[in-house]
Formats: structure tokens, sequence, C-alpha cells
């Protein structure tokens, strides 16, 4: 008999469900972040789409939340885009994240803001606030946005100037894209504004279509059913306004099982997360 005492069990190393790796992180502002993270093998997604993703809470289950994938459908990664909110069960410690760590990523990605929801069309608007942008990153770097339309509108409107940086500096690479840096060239528009700093586009985008502002600054035609199609990315306030004013238009709301003429991503969550 051996006086030997037992071996001390070694504990098993401790990985996230679904866990995939941070590989980068920005820090946009005090407020907004991006990062990017390893893409799971068997994840296949409509530019648009998001997932839930998230951490473990304080009892070690999973605390998700869903997510527009910002990266577009044949990017090796993916790439989110979030607000910080500092007693938001996620976010207050999503913020944190660094190179290396895991995150938790359900690789069941769906959505409405997809090609496949709107009847063809010559003109898309995509309307966004904040981190609204994101699903609209996505499709912006998706060659098929710019095989089926004549033109691309991408307005954007944050409270001040810095919070747009995100988008902007997106839009300008763009131009240089060896994928789609052609096909951009004379179809993509931009139109950020801001709403509680000066700028030189300013106000609510229900307020700069409305009054047609956006048609007069951009030189483009106004609004309507036959040639328009929009998708909409925003708290549920800035969505129920800008439905409203899409159908004074004309358009009509449709989704994946009825493409109409814009669809709303109902999913999107803003404060609070």
């Amino acid at each position: 008999m051996s006086d030997a005492a037992p071996a001390t069990p070694v504990p098993p190393v401790k990985t996230l469900p679904d866990a995939q790796t941070v590989t980068s992180v920005r820090h946009w502002t005090d407020r907004l972040f991006s990062f990017r993270c390893t893409r799971p093998q068997s994840l296949r997604f409509r530019s648009g789409e998001f997932v839930m993703i998230g951490l473990l809470d304080e009892r070690g289950k999973p605390l998700l939340r869903a997510y527009s994938i910002a990266s577009p459908n044949w990017d090796e990664e993916l790439e989110f885009y979030s607000i910080k909110v500092p007693d938001g069960p996620l976010t207050s410690r999503l913020q944190h994240i660094e190179p290396g760590d895991q995150i938790i990523l359900r690789p069941k990605p769906v959505g409405t803001l997809v090609h496949d929801a709107l009847l063809p069309g010559k003109r898309v608007w995509f309307l966004a606030t904040g981190t609204g942008i994101a699903p609209f990153a996505s499709l912006m770097r998706d060659p098929e946005t710019y095989e089926k339309y004549e033109q691309v509108v991408m307005m954007h409107t944050c409270r001040t100037v810095d919070e747009l940086a995100y988008g902007r500096e997106l839009i300008e690479s763009l131009r240089e894209d060896p994928l789609i840096g052609e096909m951009v060239e004379g179809k993509l528009f931009y139109y950020p504004t801001t709403t509680r700093e000066d700028f030189h586009h300013q106000g609510r985008i229900t307020d700069n279509l409305t009054s047609g502002k956006v048609f007069a600054d951009l030189g483009i035609a106004p609004m309507d059913r036959d040639h328009d199609r929009a998708m909409v990315c925003g708290s549920l306030a800035f969505n129920h306004d800008v439905k409203a004013v899409l159908e004074g238009f004309g358009l009509r709301e449709g989704a994946n099982s009825e493409p109409r003429e814009y669809v709303v991503e109902k999913a999107f969550v803003g404060d609070g997360i």
C-alpha cells in the first residue's frame, strides 16, 4: 500500500457556451465601442441580420442580447457596434472586454433588414440613429446592395459629432475597398446629422425627410413608392415616427414572408442593454 496522498483533481478549464474569441476592440467615445471576434465555421448569414451575444451573469447563466452583425457576410470575422450603459446588465460588463477574451455567440442569425424582405426598386434608404447603423455597416459592404440599387442613401443621426465617427470612417473606407470601391462610386449618398451639437447637417431624420431638406441637399428626387425602398433601425420611438413618414410617402411595411417597400428591425436594443 502506498502512503502517498491522493492526487488533487485538476478542475476543468471553464469555457463559455458557444464561445467565440474577441480579436480587437475600439472605443469610439465614452458611450460607444466596437469589437471583432472569431466567426463560427458553421455560421452563414445574410447581411443585415442579427445574432444573440453575451456573457455569463453572476449566477453563471448566459446573459444575451440581440446584436446586429456589422460585418458583411463575406468577412472571416464578425464585427459588432455597441453602446455603453453604466448600469446595463450586459453592456456594463461587455464594454470591458479585451482581445483574447471570450463571448457567447449563438450562431442562429435572424432579422428583417435583408434584401429579400423588400420588393425590387431603384433606390434604397438606410435610416438609423446611434448604434442602429450596425446592420447598415454590413449592408453597405455587401456587393449585392449595389447590384440591386442605382442609389443607396445612408441617413444616420446622433446627438453629437463624435458619435458619428464610426459611420463616417466606415463610409470613407468603402471608397478604397478593393471589393466594392468602384461599385460605391456615384451610388452611395451619406447624410449624417446631429441633434445636440452644431454640424453642417442637423436635425432628426423624420424632419429632414418631411421638409424635403435631404432631397434638396443631396440633389436627388423625392421619395415615392415606385422607386424607393427603406430599412429602419433605431429606438422604438424612432421606428414609430419614421414608419409614419414613410407611409406618408406611400411606402408599405414588409417582412421576410411578405416583401414590400420598407422594413423595420424590431429587435434593436438601444439604451438599457
